[in-house]
């Protein structure tokens, strides 16, 4: 994951989207040198973040930076835009030609950082089919980080994410409780169990537990562990990209 620069009109913007995009597709070049599979662009930094909808401007800078970034590393591509822009991330994508997004709150409803944040799976869905974008993937978040699941307290991850699948998710993205925590192994393992379309780690990966996951998901979204101290918002750390890699290539019998 490479968590772009804050964009114009966030509270931290700097005034250099130029700035922005060639950062984005360093850090894309330290990802691809190191064999990584795909990359994804991520506005984290644009805290405090608007409730499922932003402005023309986010969506516009990450469609640029999206297209720049694939451009220059030729690996396959998402995009998510925070918090719960799905309409706005699948926009971006196909503009840019980019390959999948990461959606928040396709199924259920959550409390999140921002508020109440309702389901959106019929209509992204159906914003997909209208746009001709039915190429790009959409990887969904189950019961994700950084909110309170009071509401869904009789559902497990796994029932949540089966419910995902039946509403056509084209994979489900498990996570811990906020950036950089763990996923519960056990709930990991409920999840794999319970569907039959890819499932995916989305935060708490590390050099130290990657060897725990690796048999029980198909893939892993990595952003914080790769960064100076494990940070997420520090620069790219090459050699914790290069000693992660190295690891994966042993666990795939490289």
């Amino acid at each position: 994951m490479i968590h772009v620069d804050a964009l114009p009109g966030t509270a931290r913007y700097a005034g250099n989207i130029s700035a922005i995009i060639d950062k984005a597709i360093e850090e894309a070049l330290v990802y691809r040198e190191a064999g990584l599979d795909a990359l994804a662009i991520e506005n984290m930094h644009d805290v405090p973040y608007l409730k499922k909808v932003v402005g023309p401007e986010i969506t516009a800078a990450m469609s640029v930076i999206g297209s720049e970034v694939k451009r220059a590393a030729e690996l396959p591509t998402g995009i998510q835009i925070l918090a719960g822009a799905n309409q706005e991330a699948l926009a971006a994508a196909h503009a840019a030609g980019l390959d999948f997004i990461r959606a928040e709150g396709f199924v259920f409803t959550q409390v999140a950082d921002e508020g109440l944040i309702e389901a959106d799976a019929g209509e992204l869905l159906r914003y997909r089919k209208r746009i001709g974008a039915d190429n790009i993937v959409i990887f969904t978040d189950i019961k994700k980080k950084h909110s309170s699941h009071a509401i869904t307290t009789d559902m497990t991850v796994a029932e949540t994410a089966k419910a995902a699948e039946f509403f056509l998710s084209d994979g489900v993205i498990v996570t811990g409780k906020s950036t950089a925590a763990a996923v519960d192994l056990q709930e990991l393992k409920n999840v794999q169990s319970a569907v039959a379309i890819p499932v995916l780690v989305g935060s708490g990966i590390s050099l130290e537990n990657v060897a725990d996951y690796f048999a029980y998901c198909d893939g892993m979204i990595i952003g914080s562990w790769f960064k100076q101290e494990g940070l997420w918002s520090n620069n790219v750390d090459p050699n914790r990209v290069s000693a992660f890699m190295s690891l994966i290539s042993k666990l795939r019998g490289n």
